[in-house]
């Protein structure tokens, strides 16, 4: 199965921007099959937010390693992901040049299942850092929350040194069962100079409930792709996703919400901050097929431009097969208010804090859909610190 992954892999061509959903991101010069799979020494890198978790695993060019796993309840399988699992591979299809370069290689990854009725109260912690200098790190992540399982993991994407240029591609399957709760926090701050590519794929059933939050901060350029389909009556879901650019990032988010059956909700609100010459794409699709009646679904992508030569693209867009349902969606380009800034500076504000207390309150409302108290105040406290100071 790997050697037929891997002549897929090299069967398919790079994207280029005459592919509608590259169109804005050029990866010419980008060769995947540049980057060498070299394991180094793992520097201590600080966590970007402060957790009390059930249990913790590191993935690294190493291996995977996993702790605390005494203090998760009974019936919670915390280890490492064997490719033999039967779910392995069921949502994320290798249908283009980097999910197929991710099926054929990948060599670590995670497996959190949680058993039917199971309730973890502290959050599972997930850390995936690249430190090879012109290193490739592909992972990947199996999530099954059986019915009426409760839970909380926390993927934190990170680099061992700022200006790190390494290659970094990952997939995270979550499979939301009958009348589950799961809650999956993905903080990405990886080095400027890193390349992500990354397919998030969740399949949500019957009355169950799946909330992504997105935290966006590090990476050169690549792409992020996040779909949830709605596969049974009742399900929902909720994507939260904040990200700030500067610099010459170029940031790319695919989003696609897929419902499938009837009487289900989507919600996904992307706000992002951009400065100096940085670049995002954000793509949003909605579609409703023939017999989801009753969905409801909304998308947004709004962003805050911090400099004149910052520039952020919105596509939203919907296919609706059904014709009793309420899809809306929405995105906005705009500069600080001067007025704003302004009155803030004649108060005797500096204006990095002017503009620190702005970029707070564009994304207090996307903070505040975040139920993890920790997580929240990391992601404002974060937001705020790209704000120079003079």
């Amino acid at each position: 199965m790997r050697a037929e992954l891997l002549e897929r892999y090299q069967a398919l061509p790079l994207p280029t921007t005459k592919d509608e959903h590259w169109r804005f991101t050029d990866l010419r010069g980008f060769d995947p099959d540049a980057w060498s799979a070299e394991v180094v020494e793992q520097a201590e890198v600080a966590s970007l937010v402060d957790l009390d978790v059930a249990a913790s695993a590191t993935i690294d060019e190493s291996g995977i390693q996993v702790s605390d796993v005494g203090r998760i309840p009974t019936g919670v399988r915390f280890e490492p992901l064997t490719e033999d699992h039967p779910l392995v591979g069921s949502l994320v299809r290798p249908d283009d040049k980097f999910r197929a370069h991710n099926a054929a290689v990948w060599q670590h990854g995670l497996l959190v299942h949680v058993g039917e009725g199971v309730v973890v109260e502290k959050p599972l912690y997930l850390r995936v850092s690249s430190a090879a200098p012109g290193g490739s790190l592909h992972w990947r992540v199996l999530v099954v929350a059986e019915p009426g399982s409760r839970f909380t993991l926390v993927q934190e994407l990170t680099s061992a040194d700022e200006e790190l240029e390494t290659y970094v591609n990952g997939v995270v399957e979550v499979v939301v069962r009958d009348g589950a709760k799961a809650e999956i926090v993905d903080l990405q701050r990886l080095s400027r100079k890193a390349w992500l590519f990354a397919s998030f794929h969740a399949r949500v059933e019957r009355d169950a409930e799946l909330d992504w939050v997105e935290g966006g901060f590090g990476s050169a350029k690549g792409k992020v792709w996040i779909q949830n389909d709605l596969a049974g009556r009742g399900a929902t879901s909720r994507v939260t996703g904040a990200y700030f650019a500067d610099g010459t990032q170029h940031l790319d988010y695919d989003t696609y919400q897929l419902h499938a059956a009837p009487d289900t909700t989507s919600d996904f609100a992307f706000k992002g901050a951009l400065r100096d010459s940085a670049a995002t794409v954000w793509r949003g699709m909605i579609r409703v097929e023939e017999g989801a009646q009753k969905t409801n679904a909304y998308q947004e992508n709004r962003n805050l431009l911090l400099s004149k030569t910052a520039t952020a693209n919105s596509i939203p867009g919907l296919e609706i097969l059904a014709n009793d349902v309420r899809c809306t969606h929405g995105a906005t380009l705009s500069q600080v208010d001067r007025e704003q800034l302004f009155y803030l500076m004649a108060r005797g504000l500096p204006r990095a804090e002017a503009e620190r207390l702005i970029v707070r309150g564009f994304f207090q409302d996307v903070l505040d859909r975040i139920d993890l108290e920790p997580v929240r105040d990391a992601l404002g406290a974060t937001l705020e610190a790209r704000i120079p100071e003079a």
